[in-house]
């Protein structure tokens, strides 16, 4: 039991992991670039954000051409009861707010043709 709630621990005991939680479950899907711009941060530090949830179960991941899509994987209703509480106040309203407008003045996101997870 304990072994199984390492990686829950390790996954929020990081602030731009839980960020990028926020942010996918507020936005659905981003790409790479899209949480970059969001986040205002460096492309290696936010793949190597995102493997690392992806490998702990979080997120889910497809590709689309050159585009990788990440959003939030099924998760039981603990992982959804944790993802709520990050919307509620566990990562700032005043930097999700933040990341958000940033988001929606990135002017290179690219096109969905499809919303299907692999």
């Amino acid at each position: 039991m304990l072994a199984a709630m390492n990686p829950l621990f390790d996954v929020l005991s990081d602030a731009s992991r839980r960020h990028i939680l926020a942010l996918l479950a507020a936005e659905g899907e981003l790409c790479v670039c899209e949480l970059v711009a969001a986040l205002d941060d460096i492309q290696p530090k936010v793949s190597r954000h995102l493997a690392i949830l992806r490998e702990a179960g979080w997120v889910a991941a497809r590709r689309e051409g050159a585009w990788m899509f990440y959003r939030l994987a099924a998760l039981p209703g603990w992982g959804e009861q944790v993802i709520a509480a990050l919307l509620q106040g566990a990562v700032p309203a005043a930097e999700l707010n933040k990341s958000r407008k940033r988001l929606t003045r990135f002017e290179g996101r690219p096109l969905r043709t499809s919303e299907e997870t692999t």
